[in-house]
């Protein structure tokens, strides 16, 4: 059985930054997993609440047992929090912001990777996120690349400022920030902890210090790592792994216009796995 979850949200209430691509990339994203034999479902904009994310999710993975595939897409906001409980080498959690962030706050990968854990032994769980600071939001590792980014004029980006999310009480202290946000060269991958293992092969428009850029392509708007990733996609082999489509998307991006480094993280097997199958 294969099962996907495709994710969208342009439209962040209470918070002056929507964006335009990313119900486009919900969409695209569907409608190439239906073509490989996914049984594909949709959240876009008002109906991509955390809650909703959450059952979605935990309701893909409690419908498999080993040997299915499960793919959940994410296009929309990505942000950071101060780190709670001290797993993080840079003292941020990164997460993927649900339309209702100004209500009810924003996904962390902490919670994800323990969403992901409940899959049943065998299950194939790929994660792609085109939103910034997604590079580790399974907390993996395995990064594979290292392609240094330029500084230029970007064009908006997917990024949602922890100020517009947290209360004044949860911000971190004044001070320099331990990684910049901006788009700088080599940017700081960090490790897995060593109580967690490896749930959900990632893969990810931006490291996680980067921003994943909103696009426009002949005139219709897309994230720049979707757009990328669907049409190296169309050309690789039926055999490719998740290793040649990361391979084929880094020999476009990071680009002059789009400084952003996609990430594909995971174990030797799952780096290995036939992509989307």
């Amino acid at each position: 059985m294969k099962l996907a979850l495709c994710i969208g949200i342009n439209d962040y209430p209470g918070t002056e930054n929507d964006l335009a691509g990313c119900r486009n990339d919900a969409d695209d994203w569907a409608a190439a997993l239906v073509a490989r034999g996914f049984d594909t479902r949709l959240l876009l904009d008002a109906s991509a609440t955390g809650a909703a994310i959450r059952a979605g999710i935990r309701d893909l993975l409690a419908d498999t047992t080993g040997g299915d595939a499960v793919v959940i897409t994410y296009s929309g906001h990505g942000t950071w929090l101060p780190d709670a409980d001290g797993d993080e080498p840079d003292h941020r959690d990164e997460a993927i912001c649900p339309h209702d962030i100004a209500a009810n706050g924003p996904l962390l990968d902490d919670e994800l990777h323990d969403m992901f854990a409940l899959a049943a032994p065998g299950v194939r769980t790929v994660l792609i996120s085109d939103s910034c600071h997604s590079g580790t939001l399974t907390r993996l590792h395995h990064p594979i690349g290292d392609h240094p980014s330029r500084t230029r004029f970007l064009p908006p980006a997917t990024f949602l400022p922890p100020h517009q999310h947290l209360r004044a009480a949860q911000l971190p202290p004044a001070g320099p920030a331990p990684q910049r946000l901006t788009a700088a060269p080599r940017p700081t991958t960090r490790e897995a902890t060593t109580d967690r293992r490896p749930t959900a092969l990632l893969l990810a428009g931006c490291r996680d210090a980067e921003y994943s850029y909103d696009a426009t392509f002949d005139d219709r708007p897309n994230g720049a790592f979707t757009h990328v990733a669907l049409s190296t996609l169309n050309r690789l082999a039926p055999t490719a792994t998740y290793r040649d489509w990361m391979r084929a998307i880094r020999t476009v991006l990071p680009s002059q216009d789009y400084p952003q480094t996609p990430a594909l993280q995971g174990t030797k097997e799952q780096l290995a796995w036939t992509l989307l199958a």
